[in-house]
């Protein structure tokens, strides 16, 4: 049977919600517009606006609202880059809006404004809206988690390998193809844990992902491989942020511990993703020379 891909974002995630105890894990998501827009800045200050199709983070936007004290002569500067240092000031609070996105932020001063950018961006394609999560950072860089699910040969959904993203200075996705890097899970989390807790943290993480992958097999049988991200906040808590139906497998050659790698292969092997290695003794490869 050929793998079944999901491209949608919202098709999986209103799966995952029909399972009360897996929707605790899922972050606040709509279908982007302008109302749902203005509700969500107001009730979390952050968002993620990303393609309801898509991967390696790209098209992924972020928007917050922030209030801040301007006085009369920086709110002229706000406008047109000049200040009257001479001018007798009254703070007053102005709510901006600003818009990241790659290396670029961008600032607004209402809701309105911001979707109107946004819409350049978005053009006619569907987008989500999530709550923002405050992400765990390692040497003052967020971070998230990949846990990537496998059918095994036999037949039975397994965890077989995660590891951490570290997003790449002034990004505001962690993907490795955005310039992210790869640690392993315990680098990660020895700062933000005890080892008891990072054991714990680990054993949630594989049954969380076994868990998901059944809930999506109901719904699409045809599935054989998935890549949660997970996202934790300050309180460790643990979101999940999507769910990828094509997930890399290559990053976890990465890692020192080979045995990962080659476990993942063989299962991708199992069910048809990859061939199998030609062993180099095979009589099809094998050279032979003259004496």
């Amino acid at each position: 049977m050929k793998i079944q891909r999901v491209p949608s974002k919202w098709a999986k995630t209103k799966v995952i919600l029909q399972n009360q105890s897996l929707s605790l894990y899922v972050p606040d998501t709509r279908k982007y517009d302008l109302g749902v827009l203005k509700e969500m800045l107001a009730l979390y200050t952050m968002v993620y606006i990303k393609p309801d199709r898509g991967s390696f983070g790209i098209g992924v936007m972020r928007a917050e609202q922030r209030t801040v004290i301007l006085s009369p002569s920086q709110q002229k500067s706000e406008m047109n880059g000049t200040t009257d240092n001479n001018e007798i000031e009254q703070q007053e609070a102005q709510i901006l809006y600003i818009l990241r996105y790659a290396k670029t932020a961008e600032v607004f001063f209402s809701p309105e404004e911001l979707h109107e950018a946004l819409q350049k961006r978005i053009q006619n394609r569907t987008y989500l809206i999530q709550k923002g999560i405050d992400l765990l950072r390692y040497k003052d860089r967020p971070f998230d988690l990949r846990v990537l699910a496998q059918k095994s040969p036999s037949g039975a959904w397994e965890t077989t390998g995660m590891l951490g993203r570290v997003a790449a200075p002034q990004k505001i996705v962690t993907n490795y193809h955005s310039g992210g890097s790869i640690l392993s899970v315990n680098t990660l989390l020895k700062n933000h844990m005890n080892p008891s807790e990072t054991l714990s943290t680990i054993n949630q993480l594989r049954t969380l992902g076994v868990q998901i992958a059944g809930q999506l097999e109901a719904t699409y049988p045809g599935i054989k491989e998935i890549g949660l991200d997970i996202a934790m906040d300050q309180q460790m808590d643990m979101w999940l942020l999507e769910v990828n139906t094509l997930p890399s497998i290559v990053v976890f050659k990465l890692f020192p511990d080979k045995s990962i790698y080659r476990k993942i292969h063989r299962y991708a092997v199992a069910y048809g993703r990859v061939k199998a290695r030609k062993s180099p003794y095979s009589t099809r490869n094998r050279q032979y020379t003259k004496a």
